[in-house]
């Protein structure tokens, strides 16, 4: 159910159309040539001038930066890159804008919250990838809806807003990220947060990105977090502060009651400046080099060759699976495989690509006994009754996406910080939204979130319309089989807590007849699905590190004036969902790249559990 985004995107945009570039290049020459007949130039002053000529035109279509990727982290960038209005940029997306004549009610299915499903089955706004067969998973082909649209992948999410644990940084700080240690991190999440709860020690109260807790105060959220407790865990009244470990009420990226994007958050407020073009419906081929310095990218747009140079950085911000497949295509990556391909290379970097990372989840579900779950609003006349209250006043049950309560364990004693997350949904989901819910249901959606199952992707071919090989090599330890074992007895203690006594009917998945370990693995296998996180495809790290694409100032590694700054460069997936991180990542690289001293706030507390010993 997506969220809120860009409103008059049209004003202040400048596209850059192949025709009038034409045009200039033709004037320039017909100008030269007049030039030469009226002076008497002789044949090596023509060719002068027409090079001249050429340069000058293509200056035109020159910025300070470009910035390839509309998404997550590619709004943040052309916000912030373009305060100075000194400081020119080019933001190129491949996808459209969020807005429709400039309105976001006629773009409800990104901008309406419950309407989230529907952009997650549709190619219009979503590239739409798979995996490769899944050999650890019955040979299954795995579904990887990404955004392509103004926003990317925060204008097809669930708005759910999480930050990850404090140790996460300081495990990057050791993995060679120095400088991003949560001392280093909070304060750029804090810089681009506005909590409708207000601002502390945790809490932004001043920046663009919006963020709220859910409003429908369901009984079966109620019910989800007084069984928790009743289990042993404890409350948390915030997970993205103090504490994270406990269960509480999730934020949302939600702001009166739409669907709070990058977009809407950066990109709007941005779009009037002078010093910011925008162009969508591109495909960006490749970046130019002149030696190993970037100078810009080439991209096609309607049909088009077009040329666009970067005089300062060109920036990438396509996320984990679009950034390194440029690079590849561009010539950066393992010098082996670019040969295969006939890519001429530019630097070889075996590490572009490699070290990929999600998370898997599953969703145990279980009958309702009471008619209270969304089972009814789903029907075609309540779906209608809901579309129009959110048209008219942006209320109702269309104006959150109903994931509004969850919680973070550890999967048992001697794990010193959460490494199962839980988002509980009053509904049921079947194949990621695509098949229409059967009955009155609710389940938890849980999965590990620091999985040791690493994958890759590599170019298919050397076109740069063809998705790349997408191999996430799920569940191929033990470790990760035990974990998720893990989830599915936990989540069913959880259910079978008091609180549910009255809601609680039949277990629909895995089913009363999966008990044993075997069972439940078979079970997993057959049903886990990726929790849309890839990341970590293009890490930051040490010059040493042969498997490190970017530096910790996000410069890519053995070439100049390129960069990458999105989920991608994150050394290892964090413990918790993406968009919120990738926000972050995007904040801190600003100020890098303006030459910024980094923010830091010391000694914030954070809680540890009193002893390791026990799981809860």
């Amino acid at each position: 159910m997506l969220l809120v985004k860009m409103s008059y995107l049209i004003k202040g945009v400048k596209c850059y159309s192949p025709v009038i570039e034409m045009h200039k290049v033709t004037g320039a020459l017909f100008k030269a040539r007049i030039l030469k007949n009226t002076l008497g130039s002789n044949e090596q002053q023509f060719k002068t001038s027409r090079t001249l000529s050429k340069l000058s035109s293509e200056n035109t279509n020159s910025h300070n930066y470009v910035i390839v990727g509309a998404g997550s982290a590619g709004c943040v960038l052309a916000n912030r890159l373009t305060e100075d209005p000194l400081s020119t940029v080019l933001l190129l997306e491949a996808g459209p804008r969020d807005t429709l004549l400039g309105s976001k009610r006629l773009m409800w299915k990104i901008h309406m919250p419950a309407a989230l499903t529907y952009n997650l089955c549709d190619e219009k706004y979503n590239w739409y990838y798979h995996t490769t067969s899944q050999k650890h998973m019955d040979n299954r082909i795995m579904y990887w809806p990404r955004g392509r649209v103004w926003g990317g992948s925060s204008s097809l999410n669930a708005m759910v807003y999480v930050r990850g644990h404090a140790e996460d940084y300081n495990r990057w700080s050791r993995e060679g990220a120095v400088g991003w240690d949560y001392e280093h991190c909070l304060p750029y999440f804090k810089k681009a947060q506005t909590h409708e709860l207000g601002p502390d020690q945790y809490r932004g109260g001043n920046g663009p990105l919006y963020v709220s807790r859910g409003k429908t105060n369901h009984p079966l959220h109620h019910a989800f977090l007084e069984a928790a407790q009743q289990a042993g865990y404890p409350f948390t009244d915030d997970m993205n502060g103090y504490q994270q470990e406990g269960f509480g009420w999730m934020d949302m990226t939600i702001h009166k009651g739409q669907r709070w994007s990058t977009a809407s958050a950066y990109l709007q407020p941005a779009i009037s400046r002078p010093n910011l073009s925008i162009t969508e419906k591109t495909i960006v081929t490749r970046i130019l080099f002149q030696g190993t310095k970037a100078i810009g990218v080439e991209y096609i747009k309607n049909g088009q060759r077009i040329k666009a140079f970067a005089s300062k950085e060109v920036i990438l911000s396509g996320g984990a699976v679009n950034s390194p497949q440029l690079l590849m295509l561009s010539g950066i990556g393992n010098a082996d495989d670019l040969k295969k391909l006939g890519i001429p290379v530019v630097c070889h970097l075996p590490g572009v690509g490699q070290n990929l990372q999600d998370h898997l989840e599953v969703y145990v579900q279980q009958k309702c006994t009471k008619p209270i779950t969304l089972y009814n609003a789903q029907k075609p006349i309540n779906m209608m009754k809901i579309g129009l209250e959110w048209l008219w006043k942006f209320t109702g049950e269309g104006a959150t996406a109903h994931l509004e309560s969850g919680g973070f364990i550890r999967s048992q004693a001697g794990v010193p910080h959460p490494d199962i997350q839980f988002h509980f949904l009053p509904s049921q989901v079947i194949d990621h939204g695509r098949v229409a819910s059967t009955m009155e249901a609710y389940q938890v959606h849980v999965g590990p979130m620091r999985s040791t199952s690493m994958g890759w992707l590599k170019l298919k071919t050397a076109d740069p319309k063809a998705h790349p090989v997408i191999e996430p090599n799920y569940m191929s330890t033990e470790r990760d089989i035990w974990e998720f074992r893990q989830c599915v007895k936990l989540t069913r203690e959880i259910f079978a807590q008091k609180a549910f006594e009255k809601f609680c009917g039949p277990e629909i998945q895995p089913g009363n007849h999966v008990q044993s370990d075997k069972e439940i693995d078979a079970f997993i296998r057959q049903k886990a699905d990726s929790a849309y996180h890839p990341s970590c495809t293009c890490k930051m790290g040490q010059l040493s590190d042969s498997t490190a694409v970017v530096d910790p100032q996000t410069k890519v590694i053995g070439v100049e004036n390129l960069r990458v700054v999105d989920a991608s460069i994150m050394p290892s997936v964090v413990s918790g969902n993406l968009n919120a991180p990738t926000i972050m990542i995007a904040e801190k690289a600003a100020d890098i790249i303006k030459g910024l001293p980094s923010l830091h706030e010391r000694n914030v507390p954070v809680y540890r559990p009193k002893t390791l010993e026990t799981q809860r």
